[in-house]
C-alpha cells in the first residue's frame, strides 16, 4: 500500500503544479485622485490627448501649405484667379447654384491632406513608432 500512497501523493504534487493560481483582485484605488491616476496610466489618455493635439497642429500646417503654397499655382492659370468662387447656375425656377469651384478645391485640399498624412505615417512606421 505504500507504493500506492507514495503515487497519490506524486499525484496530488502533480495538480498542485499544474492548477493555475488565483491572484486576488487588486484592491480598488482610493480616493477620486488615484483613481484618476490609474485611468490615465492604464487608458493611455494622455497619448490619445497628445495625438489629437498633435493631430489639429499637423492639419492646421497641412492647410496652409495647400492654401499658401500649392492652390495659388492653379489660380495663376484661371480667369479671375479664385476658382474657389466657380459656381455653377441651373436656370430652373429661382436659379439652383452649385459653389463647384469650392468643392473641387476642399476634395484637393482633402486629398493633398490625406498623402501628407500617409507620408508621415509610413515614416514613422519604418521609425518603429506605432
Amino acid at each position: 500500500m505504500t507504493v500506492e500512497n507514495d503515487i497519490l501523493e506524486e499525484l496530488k504534487k502533480i495538480r498542485e503544479a499544474v492548477t493555475p493560481k488565483v491572484t486576488p483582485p487588486e484592491p480598488a484605488p482610493k480616493g477620486i485622485i488615484a483613481e484618476f491616476k490609474e485611468f490615465i496610466g492604464k487608458a493611455g489618455v494622455l497619448g490619445l490627448a497628445i495625438g489629437f493635439i498633435m493631430g489639429t497642429v499637423i492639419g492646421r500646417v497641412v492647410t496652409a501649405l495647400v492654401q499658401d503654397l500649392i492652390m495659388p499655382i492653379p489660380s495663376a492659370f484661371i480667369e479671375g484667379g479664385d476658382w474657389r468662387k466657380a459656381v455653377f447656375t441651373i436656370p430652373v425656377g429661382n436659379g439652383m447654384s452649385f459653389g463647384i469651384g469650392d468643392f473641387v478645391g476642399v476634395v484637393i485640399d482633402f486629398l493633398i491632406i490625406a498623402l501628407v498624412i500617409f507620408v508621415i505615417a509610413k515614416f514613422a512606421r519604418k521609425a518603429g513608432l506605432k
